[in-house]
């Protein structure tokens, strides 16, 4: 006890500065949003659960809140079977070869989220490289839509939030003991058959780490959403941030931002959940 209550202590400071630089900006913002509002007088008095209800009953936000959550889950899909074989490579390879992959995977992350943006504006643009490439080939006569839409978002994401899943995949598979494959091998499995039972079981938690990293990432991103889907399409970032400065709209803004936020915190909850399970072997 006297050791648990001496960690205690020696963290206090730490923990008392995170709440003070966290928390309290959250608890100023939280009765803003029970507030009414009025365009051009902003939040008035009297108290209100119209603007967390109206995300549940009114269509258009429900769908907002749909298309957030949808893209989130197919970034992080598509960054997972992008990204697993490359970490796999990545730990099973020479040092000079690891070396150098993790180099080009981490080098994008060396270039400003703007700029990777219109990158990729240049690209898939209705005359951008590959719709001018599909035209000259034939394969289309005229400009397939990559831009404005969830296509788009989900292609830049993918591209932006790739790192972050290897990396997180590449510690785990780095874990994991090559005897308890080699020792697979002697009994006669396939390497098919020892990465379905060995090697993807036991960098379950790698998978888990940054899927949720991944996924929260996504879903909270606000730059490459306004660029890549344009004025008109809009997730949860892009409408918080137009409640914000476009409406001056305070009390809907702060309360889609709560909802956000309890969102992911149910999601990290979630998952907790599922890593103790898999840490206890009942899954």
């Amino acid at each position: 006890m006297t050791r648990q209550w001496k960690g205690v202590a020696l963290a206090s400071p730490l923990l008392i500065v995170l709440l003070l630089i966290f928390l309290t900006p959250v608890l100023i913002m939280l009765p803003t949003s029970f507030h009414h509002y009025v365009p051009g007088q902003g939040a008035i008095d009297g108290w209100t659960l119209d603007n967390y209800t109206r995300i549940l009953t009114d269509g258009y936000y429900r769908e907002i809140l749909g298309r957030t959550l949808l893209m989130g889950a197919v970034v992080t899909g598509l960054t997972f079977l992008l990204g697993y074989p490359l970490a796999l490579f990545m730990a099973r390879t020479t040092p000079f070869w690891r070396a150098t992959a993790t180099l080009l995977v981490i080098f994008p992350l060396f270039l400003n989220l703007v700029v990777r943006s219109f990158g990729w504006i240049t690209i898939l643009a209705n005359r951008g490289i590959v719709n001018n490439l599909l035209i000259d080939l034939g394969i289309v006569d005229a400009p397939v839509k990559l831009l404005f839409n969830l296509t788009g978002l989900v292609i830049g994401l993918t591209h932006i939030y790739l790192p972050f899943m290897v990396l997180m995949l590449l510690s785990a598979i780095q874990n994991i003991p090559r005897e308890v494959e080699q020792a697979a091998e002697t009994l006669a499995a396939g390497r098919i058959r020892i990465f379905f039972t060995i090697t993807l079981p036991l960098s379950a938690p790698g998978i888990l780490a940054g899927s949720i990293l991944v996924f929260v990432l996504s879903i909270s991103a606000l730059v490459t959403p306004r660029l890549l889907g344009g004025p008109t399409y809009k997730v949860m970032s892009t409408l918080i941030y137009d409640e914000f400065m476009l409406k001056l709209d305070w009390p809907s803004g702060t309360s889609f931002a709560f909802v956000l936020t309890l969102i992911t915190l149910m999601i990290i909850w979630g998952a907790g959940r599922l890593a103790r399970r898999w840490s206890g072997g009942t899954v």
